[in-house]
């Protein structure tokens, strides 16, 4: 399965950005996905994740109530609606799949990752 992310781009803080994560394959429907970040000079770490059948997510405590992860089957997409920007989620954002859910609660995990696009957030 081929992710690809996209979205990303330089937003001023307060603003609100829409991640998109889309698969090569239908299987994707059948995996777990979630949203990991990278800033510079920092580990990757866990945003937001979603089952296959949508339920549950689950989300990093600094992006609740901020971010919301979704999911179409139908279009293999896999989206990540951020609002309330701020700077200090300025990284690359990357999208990663495994068939358990567990696999994408950590950056250690996922069996498959995309390419990651970059969200800049100015103050």
């Amino acid at each position: 399965v081929q992710l690809q992310a996209s979205g990303g781009g330089l937003v001023q803080a307060g603003a609100s950005l829409r991640l998109s994560c889309a698969a090569s394959k239908d299987t994707f429907s059948m995996l777990a996905v979630g949203w990991f970040r990278q800033a510079p000079g920092k580990e990757r770490e866990f945003v937001a994740a979603v089952d296959w059948i949508e339920r549950p997510t689950y989300y990093a405590e600094s992006v609740k109530g901020r971010f919301t992860i979704s999911r179409d089957n139908a279009k293999n997409t896999v989206y990540l609606q951020m609002k309330s920007l701020k700077p200090e989620d300025t990284a690359v954002y990357y999208c990663a799949a495994d068939p358990l859910m567990a696999g994408v609660l950590t950056s250690k995990l996922p069996d498959y990752w995309g390419q990651g696009t970059l969200v800049t957030v100015s103050s």
